[in-house]
C-alpha cells in the first residue's frame, strides 16, 4: 500500500517507521513544508520521495494528515478535494470537533476517518520519531458512522499495524475527555514552569536542587506553541471547564495551607492517591 504522510515530524514519522516495519506501507509519500524535516525523512528511511501536496495524494491510497490541528482544519477539505473513491483519509489531531464540523457537508466525507493517536512527548520533527512509540496506547477513533465501511475498514487496520488498541467515541465526547487527561497537564505543566522562571531570577540554585520530581512535572513545558496553542484554541471551552475545576482545587490546598488544617490537606492528598487504582489498572 501506498501512503502519503503530510506532515514528517514526530507523530507522521513515527506513522510511517512502523507501518513500513509491519510491512503495510509499501511506499511512502513525505508531504511537507519544512524542507528539512523531508530531507531528513528521506536520509532517516522514513519517507521513500519527497512529493508536493497534488502528487504525494494521487500516487497514495491512504493519505495520513500529522500537522497541528489548525492547519488540518485548513488542509482536510482542500485533501478530500483532490481524492477518488477509492481512498481513504486520516488525520492526527488532538482535538476533533472542529476538524470534523469542517468537512460535515464535503462530498467526500464518507472518505475520511478522524483519528487521534494518543502519545506524543515534548519533541519534535523526524529525528523524534520512534516505530514503536504508540505500542500498548489507545488509538481512538471518532464518528465512525460518518465514514465508509471501507475506508473505517482500513483505519481500523492501521490502529492495530500500530499495535494501538481502538477505541471508538463521538467528536464531543473525545475533545472533553482529551481536555482532562491531556490538554489539562500541559497547562499546568506550562503555568509550573514559568513560576519557577520567575523565582530562579532570586535563587539561581534552584535548578541545581531540581528532582527527577520536578523534572517528570514540568516536561510537557517542553512541548511547542505551535502545536499547542491550537489545541488550546480549539478545544477553548472544554480547556477552561477543567482549568476552572482545577483551579479551584489549588485553592483548597492553598487554604489548608493557611489555615493549618493539616487533617484537611492529608484529606486532599489521600483523595488523590485514588488515582493510583485507576492507573494501575
Amino acid at each position: 500500500m501506498k501512503i502519503g504522510i503530510i506532515g514528517v515530524g514526530l507523530i507522521g514519522g513515527s506513522i510511517a517507521l512502523k507501518l513500513k516495519q509491519k510491512g503495510l506501507a509499501t511506499y511512502i509519500y513525505g508531504i511537507d513544508n519544512n524542507e528539512q524535516h523531508l530531507n531528513e525523512g528521506i536520509d532517516l528511511h522514513i519517507i521513500n520521495e519527497k512529493a508536493n501536496l497534488e502528487d504525494g495524494i494521487k500516487n497514495s491510497d491512504l493519505i495520513i494528515i500529522a500537522v497541528p490541528v489548525d492547519a488540518t482544519r485548513a488542509l482536510l477539505p482542500k485533501v478530500l478535494d483532490l481524492i477518488s473513491d477509492n481512498q481513504t483519509v486520516m488525520d492526527c489531531g488532538s482535538t476533533k470537533s472542529g476538524i470534523v464540523e469542517m468537512v460535515k457537508n464535503h462530498p467526500k466525507r464518507s472518505r475520511y476517518v478522524a483519528f487521534h493517536p494518543m502519545w506524543g512527548t515534548e519533541n519534535n520533527g523526524p529525528k523524534s520519531a520512534i516505530a514503536e512509540s504508540f505500542s500498548g496506547k489507545a488509538g481512538v477513533i471518532c464518528n465512525k458512522e460518518d465514514s465508509a465501511e471501507d475506508a473505517f475498514a482500513l483505519a481500523e487496520k492501521i490502529v492495530y499495524a500500530l499495535d494501538m488498541h481502538p477505541i471508538y467515541m463521538n467528536a464531543k465526547d473525545h475533545d472533553i475527555h482529551t481536555a482532562y487527561i491531556s490538554h489539562i497537564s500541559h497547562i499546568t505543566s506550562y503555568a509550573l514552569a514559568n513560576t519557577v522562571l520567575e523565582k530562579e531570577r532570586e535563587e539561581e540554585t534552584i535548578f541545581q536542587l531540581a528532582s527527577s520530581g520536578f523534572s517528570s512535572t514540568v516536561r510537557l513545558a517542553k512541548s511547542h506553541p505551535e502545536m499547542w496553542v491550537p489545541i488550546f484554541k480549539q478545544n477553548k471551552e472544554n480547556v477552561l471547564d477543567v482549568l476552572n475545576e482545577h483551579i479551584s482545587q489549588l485553592r483548597k490546598f492553598k487554604a489548608a495551607l493557611e489555615k493549618e488544617n493539616y487533617e484537611y490537606l492529608g484529606e486532599l492528598i489521600s483523595n488523590a492517591n485514588k488515582i493510583r487504582e485507576i492507573l494501575d489498572k
